[in-house]
């Protein structure tokens, strides 16, 4: 996102205050599931404000964090500091992956392939940058299979993803990843409510592997 964009780095401090508030309602533990099988070179697309940060294990060699928005890269910078492996935090999107060919073991996704401008663009990167085994990790939310918060969602997601960074609550994520050729794996789904009162909104949480 450039910096130059005001909604944008809106978004950012937004998400900034509000970002903490959903972490200490359960996200952490998701962020932390997240990362444990993360191994080798890897790259973070969406960091935000570098909440998996400490939670990479000893096995990560390197983490090139890529996050768009000017505000939460700031804050993210902050957090590499304090993470336990080398992080190193750049200015870039999920559609243009600064990395070679089959040179990645691990692209982390937390709460970000909702809100990419090209889902399918980023997927394919993300292939694109995967060695052979290497795993894709993400967490996401997604469309609900209930059929009337699913139908709201769909009417709500041309205003929201104005509003909120780009975010689309209603796309199919999970079958998105295996549509790009990615052999999805340990996929768990569940429900959560990011704050209080808010409904609890179809999360996925998973790996997919790379043939």
């Amino acid at each position: 996102m450039p910096e130059s964009n005001p909604r944008e780095s809106s978004f950012g401090r937004s998400y900034a205050r509000v970002g903490p508030r959903m972490d200490a309602r359960g996200a952490t533990d998701h962020r932390r599931r997240l990362v444990a099988a993360a191994r080798g070179v890897v790259v973070e697309i969406g960091a935000g404000y570098g909440a998996t940060f400490p939670f990479y294990p000893a096995a990560v060699t390197g983490v090139l964090a890529l996050e768009p928005d000017p505000t939460l890269r700031g804050l993210a910078r902050a957090a590499a500091g304090k993470s336990p492996v080398p992080v190193t935090v750049e200015d870039g999107v999920a559609e243009s992956l600064p990395a070679a060919d089959a040179s990645v073991d691990v692209v982390v996704s937390s709460l970000v392939l909702c809100s990419v401008a090209d889902q399918s663009a980023a997927l394919t990167e993300i292939v694109r940058v995967l060695r052979p085994g290497g795993l894709l990790l993400f967490y996401e939310h997604v469309r609900s299979a209930h059929r009337v918060l699913g139908a709201a969602e769909d009417l709500l997601t041309p205003l929201w993803s104005r509003v909120a960074g780009g975010c689309h609550p209603n796309r199919d994520t999970a079958a998105a990843i295996a549509g790009a050729g990615l052999a999805v794996q340990d996929l768990d789904r569940f429900g959560f409510s990011v704050l209080p009162g808010n409904p609890r909104l179809a999360h996925v949480l998973g790996a997919a592997r790379k043939p």
